[in-house]
């Protein structure tokens, strides 16, 4: 365990410590699912790249499951150890890591189990139905172990070793950009192959956390003694992994909402917001991991109860995501034709595409300082700040914005529904956060 860090190193460094690992892992994650929509989409089929799109909130989903067990546990964990009480923190790692595997099965076979009804709820057409089909089923079967891969993560961090977290990210990269070609144009499994590569990576980071644990970790633990003598603490994991579970689940609501949205315009269209999305997600992804890379410093001051450290650590938070938030949005704007470009070479795609991605950058400074927001509710357990906040952004207010602007402005409703749920809830976040350092007594 790594006090000082904690305790006494100024706060830049410690911040960027703990983040810049997370990062990392979680824009190689991005790259690894835009490897297969890049590779899907050397095929020139429009269809194949709308059916994979189409299954994005599937993957979304699996990480919203991961995140329960994985910053439920984290968050706790560091105040645990912030408190000094080691022993305690050890058994809810390994808690979190057997349950985070049991949940993942049950998905998988809810998933496996209603999948016409699913794909069709997700928006896929007849022309898209059996490639979305295919890169369903293998997403599908690797889903405990994509949940799984979501828990050591976060718990290395809340012991100080964030990076050494990132390998487990790294690996499953690497792994997945050697196996995308080999699955789906050598094997020719086209949508399937590119699921069953992410499936197989995920295996892999798995297997290399597993190792990291068993011989580097003092706090973080597979014991499943420990993780019977943490029982008692499942209610307070819960408390704050599922509003933090909200987060990606409503990820995954928006994704269907605007796919059915965009429905009546063609296949074009979701491919466009399909691959616009994913390069935005580099920069989401980003602005995210330097937002909950900090949690574990957060828990640590507050059950630490320094008040003055939690303070300047949510200063330089806040300062640090608006201004990378606002960095973003000026490279997007000006390199969206050469992005998209990267992908299809379908003129109208293309240029969907651009306008969709230039749209998204209107909200991008405040974005930030609701990510912070909502990851100091977590790190604190101020679980109805993390609910409300999980169940705006991308859930209640994204779903009256594109009820209603398509209604006003039709297409561009659509695209602007999100900018507009973003800045509501950037007003939101900054009230939240006030109230938990008055009553909190930060």
């Amino acid at each position: 365990m790594q006090r000082e860090l904690f305790e006494n190193t100024p706060v830049q460094r410690a911040y960027m410590k703990l983040a810049l690992p997370v990062v990392l892992s979680m824009v190689l994650s991005v790259v690894y699912n835009m490897v297969d929509t890049w590779f899907i989409s050397l095929t020139g089929d429009t269809n194949l790249v709308a059916g994979v799109s189409v299954c994005a909130p599937l993957f979304v989903l699996s990480v919203a499951i991961g995140d329960i067990w994985g910053l439920g546990g984290s968050s706790l964990m560091s105040r645990l150890l912030g408190k000094k009480e080691d022993e305690k923190a050890g058994g809810v790692s390994a808690l979190c890591m057997f349950a985070a595997f049991a949940t993942g099965i049950v998905f998988m076979a809810v998933m496996l189990l209603f999948r016409a009804p699913i794909l069709r709820l997700l928006g896929a057409n007849e022309a898209s139905l059996p490639h979305a089909s295919a890169y369903f089923t293998w997403i599908a079967a690797g889903t405990p172990f994509i949940i799984l891969s979501m828990i050591p993560n976060n718990q290395l961090r809340s012991e100080g070793l964030a990076s050494l977290g990132m390998w487990g990210a790294i690996a499953g990269s690497v792994a997945n950009i050697i196996l995308d070609p080999i699955f789906i144009f050598t094997l020719h499994m086209g949508a399937a192959g590119a699921a069953l590569a992410t499936s197989v990576s995920n295996v892999l980071s798995c297997a290399l956390y597993l190792m990291i644990i068993r011989k580097k970790c003092h706090i973080v633990s597979v014991d499943a003694k420990k993780a019977g003598k943490a029982l008692g603490d499942i209610g307070e994991v819960l408390r704050v992994g599922i509003p933090a579970s909200v987060t990606n689940i409503m990820s995954s609501l928006s994704m269907l909402l605007t796919n059915r949205a965009l429905e009546p315009y063609g296949n074009q269209a979701i491919a466009a917001m399909g691959i616009a999305m994913k390069i935005n997600m580099i920069c989401l992804m980003t602005l995210i991991g330097f937002a909950f890379g900090g949690q574990p410093l957060f828990g640590y001051c507050f059950g630490n109860r320094n008040g003055q450290r939690f303070r300047k650590t949510l200063r330089f938070a806040c300062l640090f995501e608006t201004g990378l938030g606002a960095c973003f949005a000026v490279v997007l704007f000006f390199l969206s034709p050469f992005m998209m470009q990267r992908f299809l070479d379908d003129p109208e795609v293309i240029r969907l595409g651009v306008r969709m991605l230039r749209i998204m950058q209107i909200s991008s400074v405040l974005v930030g300082i609701s990510l912070v927001a909502t990851c100091v509710c977590e790190a604190v357990g101020h679980a109805a700040g993390a609910l409300v906040l999980s169940l705006s952004r991308q859930g209640i207010l994204f779903y009256l914005a594109i009820s209603l602007l398509p209604l006003l402005m039709g297409f561009d409703g659509i695209l602007l529904s999100q900018p507009a749920a973003d800045l509501l809830t950037g007003v939101l976040a900054f009230v939240i956060l006030r109230n938990i350092l008055s009553k909190r007594g930060i």
